[in-house]
């Protein structure tokens, strides 16, 4: 597969998607994607000519790796891209360079809060691997807290965007925190995104789950699948 040169800082890398050969670009001094971002893409369903929303973007790890995913048997998926830390959004832009994604991605440098009118009611599918602990910065730098710690955003802002951003009948995939499950569908359910799909995760098999994975509808009747709990053993 033909590749697009681009050019990297001496921190930067470019990381293998283990798909078709194509690469995320990451930066060593930021924040770096986990397996809740792999996760996310594999949980999310894909149906032909998805018009998809990355929020909390990152580095892009979730929309890219939800498109590797899907981009030969879900045809016209486009997707984009919001991050409000410009530094990871710069990382995204040249991901999408690389790989010759141009075409299908845009990258927005923005807060999920301020997303522009353009892009209401205008996505399919919103995917959302959100900062979900809570708490300060700790002794983290403040460019890794804001993305593990809800600092700049929250669940219920998170929340509201969704509703804004989506279609009628459009779905959110979002991970977040296990014990915070009741939080996450009534807080969904409070602007309109019933939560229609659940799946708990667990560091191995048996243990007590330490992630849940929702996909919630607009304006969905009130009946949730709940499907096996998945073991991320690592």
């Amino acid at each position: 597969m033909q590749k697009n040169e681009i050019c990297l800082s001496p921190t930067e890398r470019l990381e293998d998607m283990n798909i078709d050969g194509l690469m995320v670009v990451q930066d060593e001094r930021l924040y770096r994607f986990t397996s809740d971002s792999v996760l996310l893409s594999r949980f999310a369903q894909a149906k032909t000519g998805d018009y998809v929303a990355d929020f909390c973007a990152g580095s892009g790890i979730v929309g890219l790796h939800f498109y590797a995913l899907n981009r030969h048997e879900k045809k016209g998926l486009k997707v984009v891209l919001f991050e409000m830390q410009k530094p990871l959004h710069d990382l995204s832009k040249k991901s999408i360079a690389y790989n010759g994604f141009e075409d299908v991605f845009t990258a927005e440098h923005c807060k999920i809060q301020e997303i522009p009118a353009v892009y209401h009611e205008a996505f399919s599918l919103v995917l959302c691997n959100p900062p979900y602990e809570r708490g300060g910065f700790d002794n983290e730098t403040p460019e890794k807290a804001i993305c593990r710690k809800e600092i700049t955003i929250n669940l219920e802002e998170i929340a509201l965007a969704a509703a804004k951003a989506l279609k009628y009948g459009g779905r959110l995939a979002l991970i977040n925190r296990a014990d915070r499950v009741a939080e996450v569908c009534y807080t969904l359910k409070k602007v309109g995104l019933e939560v229609k799909k659940m799946q708990f995760v667990s560091g191995k098999e048996g243990a007590k789950p330490y992630l849940l994975m929702v996909e919630a509808v607009k304006g969905g009747k009130p009946t949730c699948e709940i499907l096996p709990t998945i073991a991320n053993e690592k």
